[in-house]
């Protein structure tokens, strides 16, 4: 607790965070003129009670607290900034004091370093070493108690990086209130009276922030002329590309900013004569006051997470060289940072000829029809990784390979110990078809493209969007259409109903994959779109949706799936039969999914992925072009034998796991009348009811009708798989 006097004969206690509200009791017959709270440190104003000791105000204290008298004389008429140290090294606290003094008209500051007691005091002496022209004078303060968030370790762990990647696979660092990040936000109020009321302008921003120069004087000014006297400070996050080895980051490194960046760090700038009297000094904004002007400066990440690798606090591939940076760099600290190299989009003789690269496991009865469908669109060539298959897949597909038609590998998944689609994408970057190829995506059999222009072709829609070098295709969920046993016969003929075009749950519905151009944007191929943008290039990007429209610079990093502003289905959609027959999803079942492999497809899966909602035979149009390029397969003997012996293991093994009672009671379920209700009924219900499963949904929801607006959902939990 502190506590100040000396102010129109008022007396001021500030809490701990932590402490109860409700235990904050001011002494019989004392004058409340004020309590409340800020950002949870209660704060008690009375009248009354003298400049001598006086009772703790906390409900059952009996100890006695001597009020400390202000000393706003310090900085009174002063441009100051008010900080807080937490772990820099002296000299960039120099550096910072020097920066701000020359170019910004910095007169004092008062500094709040959240050392230990009793530790090292080397930036006392550094201080005290230091002339900084233009710079009065400076205050250092010390805590006696710590200062930071309970429970919380270490702010310069990257743990606690806002944009580092990978924070699910970090272990979060132990507990450290002397260094966790700052957690008592009542100091604001308590420096504002105890040292800065009189200060003519005060700034507050951290020690790992910079000022950036701007249209006007100096924030310190505007603060002194805007109505209401606060300038709203607007912070950008900026990092290094590259530290040299064994040094340690300066303010001349942050030369990058991320590319995908949309948020901002508030601090302020006040001048606290002008401030209205309600008006509450917090850690980002002044509360009850409206900022009367904005003036940007850039927070430098790796001063705030110290470490010698940029990439443990922010994916390198958002980030981009800023020409603002470099020349701050260059002008204000004389320094020369590691630069981004450059990078060239590559170029392709064969332009247009398109590539799919997939994985296959016991597919053999779908295989002609998805390689006849696509090469009758304009898929020039197809890359097939198999693994484990005990129908034919495999015999089939190599006759294929010796036509001419397809190149098939074995999965090296075991030996690269990554589950069998990723370990296909790995291989397939050393492949020449896959080096060569003009397009490359990444699609499983039992996804089909569905180009609404033209003559469906991709040439069609090629044309459609001419400058785009990447196009998004959303998944259109397609169920079973009610149809139970396995027939062999054309997927795209047979299950016609689907999930309506505006099904944003469960959130595969809005899956996509990515055509693109293969001219060197990205590292290497993904699942759903290709990875590790070339942070260079961003400007080439040019990823359009299904209906061609630009795609935000958001989506170029992580993006898997289309959002309410992102979906387009008006020139390509990919139409996706994920259960396809209820039989023929027994043996899916049993076969095991290619990436999450650890993940059984279950009930709750085919809850998910069994879309009946409408109808939609759009891909129909391009049956005749299906059908002649299927038959010429066909009318090759070995490759018609093949097809045959895979339709007959697949029926061979529907029979078998038929006859198992586990699979015999999952089929019964499958087909029962209230799956087939459900199937319709997706557009209806909240992401909580496809975690959990389809048992979650009332029986008396099935037997009405529903009208369109109806709407139900359970809190989320563990998905059920």
């Amino acid at each position: 607790m502190a506590c100040l006097t000396g102010v129109e004969g008022r007396t001021r206690f500030f809490f701990r965070n932590g402490t109860l509200p409700e235990a904050v009791a001011a002494p019989e017959g004392v004058e409340v003129v004020e309590s409340g709270t800020i950002g949870g440190s209660p704060v008690l104003t009375c009248r009354g009670l003298g400049d001598g000791p006086c009772p703790v105000p906390l409900k059952g204290a009996v100890a006695q607290v001597q009020p400390q008298m202000p000393e706003t004389g310090l900085f009174e008429g002063l441009n100051t900034a008010v900080t807080l140290r937490n772990g820099e090294a002296p000299r960039l606290v120099l550096d910072w004091l020097g920066y701000h003094a020359r170019d910004f008209g910095l007169q004092a500051a008062l500094i709040l370093d959240r050392v230990r007691p009793g530790a090292n005091g080397d930036l006392a002496e550094a201080l005290r070493a230091a002339a900084i022209p233009g710079l009065s004078h400076v205050v250092l303060l010390t805590a006696d108690v710590p200062l930071g968030k309970p429970g919380l370790g270490p702010e310069a762990h990257p743990y606690y990086a806002p944009d580092a990647p990978g924070k699910d696979r970090m272990t979060a660092p132990a507990p450290d209130p002397w260094q966790a990040p700052m957690g008592e936000m009542g100091i604001y109020e308590l420096l504002r009276d105890m040292f800065l009321n009189r200060a003519r302008a005060v700034m507050n921003i951290d020690i790992s922030d910079l000022l950036m120069p701007h249209e006007g004087s100096t924030p310190f000014d505007m603060a002194s002329e805007v109505p209401g006297g606060l300038v709203q400070l607007v912070g950008r996050r900026v990092y290094p590309w590259q530290l040299r080895s064994g040094e340690d980051a300066t303010f001349g490194d942050h030369i990058c900013r991320q590319f995908d960046s949309i948020g901002s760090n508030g601090r302020w700038c006040i001048a606290p004569v002008r401030i209205p009297a309600d008006g509450v000094w917090r850690m980002i904004r002044v509360g009850r006051v409206p900022p009367g002007g904005h003036w940007p400066f850039v927070r430098c990440m790796a001063l705030r997470h110290r470490g010698p690798k940029v990439a443990r606090i922010v994916p390198k591939s958002s980030l981009i060289e800023d020409d603002r940076l470099l020349a701050l760099a260059h002008d204000a600290f004389d320094h020369r940072p590691r630069r981004v190299p450059e990078q060239n989009i590559a170029g392709h003789s064969r332009r247009d000829h398109t590539v799919i690269v997939t994985t296959m496991k016991n597919e053999g009865p779908f295989i002609l029809e998805w390689i006849a469908y696509h090469r009758a669109i304009g898929v020039d060539d197809f890359l097939i990784y198999t693994n484990d298959c005990t129908d034919g897949t495999d015999e089939l597909l190599d006759l294929l390979q010796a036509r001419g038609i397809v190149q098939r590998r074995d999965n090296p998944y075991r030996k690269v110990r990554l589950k069998p689609q990723h370990a296909a994408l790995f291989a397939a970057e050393d492949e020449e078809m896959v080096q060569k190829a003009g397009w490359l995506v990444c699609m499983d059999v039992d996804e089909y493209i569905n180009i609404h222009v033209g003559q469906g072709r991709l040439a069609d829609l090629r044309a459609a969007v001419p400058e785009a070098n990447m196009i998004s295709m959303t998944w259109r969920l397609f169920g079973n259409s009610d149809i139970h046993a396995f027939r062999d016969g054309f997927i795209t003929g047979q299950f016609t109903r689907c999930a309506p075009r505006m099904t944003r749950k469960p959130h595969q519905a809005w899956g996509v994959k990515t055509l693109y151009r293969n001219i060197g944007l990205f590292k290497k191929m993904g699942v759903h779109r290709p990875k590790g943008l070339h942070p260079q290039l961003v400007d080439e990007v040019n990823w359009v949706n299904g209906s061609g429209r630009r795609l935000p610079k958001t989506f170029y990093r992580n993006a898997w799936r289309s959002t309410n502003t992102t979906v387009g289905y008006d020139l390509v959609t990919l139409n996706h039969y994920a259960v396809r027959s209820a039989e023929s999803f027994l043996v899916k079942r049993d076969r095991g999914r290619v990436n999450h492999v650890e993940r059984d497809q279950g009930m709750a899966y085919w809850f998910r992925m069994n879309n009946n909602g409408e109808e939609d035979r759009s891909i129909q149009d391009r049956l005749p072009l299906l059908r002649a390029e299927y038959d010429r397969l066909m009318a090759d003997p070995d490759i018609a034998a093949a097809h045959r012996h895979c339709v007959a293991r697949h029926r061979e093994r529907i029979e078998t796991l038929r006859q198992m009672t586990n699979y015999a009671r999952f089929y019964a379920d499958l087909t029962s009348a209230r799956m087939e209700r459900l199937s319709r009924l997706h557009i209806h219900f909240g992401a909580g009811v496809f975690l959990a499963g389809p048992d979650v949904v009332p029986d008396e929801i099935l037997r009405e009708d529903l009208p369109p607006n109806f709407f139900f959902t359970v809190e989320k939990g563990t998905p059920s798989h």
